[in-house]
């Protein structure tokens, strides 16, 4: 057994000082991602607005890779961290090297279906023809390309369950800042490329992400020591895979929920205009640079939650839930405080028309307002899935995103009046708010409690 695997941080660093080093760099890194994802828009708006309505439409299927890979990976870091916590390499193993089949498998497997309805799914949002031709190129390229999506999702997450999020930090900005330098190169045809569009911006993604996988898996190999990747002789281990996915898969359902909401709410928004869905885009888009540093934070608390429930370390699991409800409260304040301030500066920064200005400025200050409460819903999101209670999770999304948002979102469109649509975000989130305090109640007396 390495001293390394006995010591590990997770179980003796001061829980404030372990949160900060470990979500620190997940949080910069998810920064970037939130900036390179707004840049890509920021690019794209300049071509057309209906260039941008083709990226804005393209979301939910986008959201769906990720919602795979990422709920693959959550699946891993939490059984990873968990066996790290009860000291079985064994397990370690198996679970790393079981995550990498899953998330090869997963690439084949939405590469087959996703190309053989991208088609369908633009003609079934709009009839312009310019956003069903730039939209269907650039989701097909980002789909051909996903398999470094998936990849570099299971290296980061591999690095993060086992306390090394530095270096799952330096993936992620890898990738992010060549996204950035090839946008406008591809798009807009600098240095005898050929203007590509919106092609372009999904090729220049793509490129990014499979450099971030080459990246993530070198630094895996090399300097990862808790794990051993060797799918020399590899043979499925179905006993691994049920333990991964009774984490994984719930979270896959609950992330891939937003999907279903955004292709709803783009839906509901086109009967208005294909304007009303471009601001419906672009705000996903800004909503990210506020969500992704809590996002980040939630990465880096939950190895901390599976090692010591691994270990039963009871107040070193309520200091890390306790410290990061406060963390997010006040990265959420911050975002209401900037969307409030200037969303009229913030759209301008899209090449904004002035419908456009004038349906979003206000959908920016009032659906910004849910953001209050968001940040605790998303926390206990993560603490549900540290704790193996993935069904939690996947139930307060549902409520959050389409038991409650969509229903409420339709009724009121049927007002005619596109602001009033915006109410259904903050009305939907306090309901999530409702049942997370439920639902973590319960948690505590019949798991923690007996720690």
């Amino acid at each position: 057994m390495s001293t390394e695997l006995k010591e590990n941080k997770l179980g003796t660093m001061p829980i404030n000082k372990l949160l900060l080093t470990t979500s620190l760099p997940l949080i910069i890194s998810m920064l970037m991602q939130a900036m390179y994802n707004i840049v890509d828009s920021l690019f794209v708006a300049r071509v057309s607005e209906n260039a941008l309505t083709a990226v804005s439409l393209a979301f939910p299927v986008q959201n769906l890779m990720i919602a795979i890979g990422v709920g693959t990976g959550v699946g891993v870091n939490a059984f990873l961290s968990k066996s790290l916590g009860e000291k079985n390499k064994t397990q370690v193993d198996l679970a790393a090297n079981n995550g990498f089949f899953l998330a090869i498998m997963s690439y084949i497997v939405f590469t087959i279906v996703g190309l053989a309805f991208s088609g369908i799914y633009y003609k079934s949002q709009t009839n312009i023809e310019e956003i069903i031709v730039g939209g269907e190129a650039y989701i097909r390229i980002c789909i051909i390309g996903s398999f470094g999506l998936f990849l570099q999702i299971l290296m980061e997450r591999l690095l993060q369950a086992t306390g090394r999020a530095f270096l799952s930090m330096v993936t992620q900005l890898i990738g992010a800042i060549l996204n950035i330098i090839l946008d406008p190169i591809f798009i807009f045809g600098y240095f005898g490329m050929p203007k590509m569009g919106v092609a372009g911006a999904a090729l220049a993604t793509i490129i990014g992400q499979i450099i971030a996988m080459i990246s993530g898996l070198i630094l895996n190999i090399k300097l990862n020591h808790d794990i051993t990747i060797n799918l020399k002789g590899f043979r499925p281990d179905i006993a691994t895979i049920k333990r991964i996915y009774s984490v994984g898969l719930p979270s896959i359902i609950m992330q891939s929920v937003s999907s279903v909401m955004t292709f709803g709410m783009n839906n509901i928004l086109m009967a208005f205009s294909s304007t009303a869905t471009a601001v419906f885009g672009v705000y996903f888009k800004l909503q990210s640079f506020v969500i992704m540093p809590v996002l980040g934070l939630n990465n880096g608390m939950v190895p901390i939650i599976s090692f010591n429930y691994g270990a039963r370390q009871k107040e070193r699991i309520l200091h890390v839930i306790k410290s990061s409800i406060i963390a997010a409260f006040c990265i959420m304040i911050l975002g209401v405080i900037i969307f409030q301030a200037a969303p009229k500066e913030i759209l301008l920064l899209f090449d904004a028309s002035p419908s456009m200005l004038e349906i979003g400025v206000p959908a920016l200050r009032i659906i910004s307002t849910h953001f209050v409460l968001a940040g605790f819903s998303i926390v206990m999101n993560a603490v549900f899935q540290a704790f193996g209670k993935g069904l939690y999770s996947l139930f307060a999304s549902l409520i959050r995103q389409l038991i409650v948002l969509l229903p409420v979102a339709f009724v009121l469109s049927k007002t005619g009046v596109l602001s009033n649509v915006w109410w259904c975000f903050p009305i939907a989130e306090s309901v999530c708010v409702i049942v997370s305090i439920i639902f973590m109640t319960r948690i505590h007396k019949k798991i923690i409690k007996y720690i």
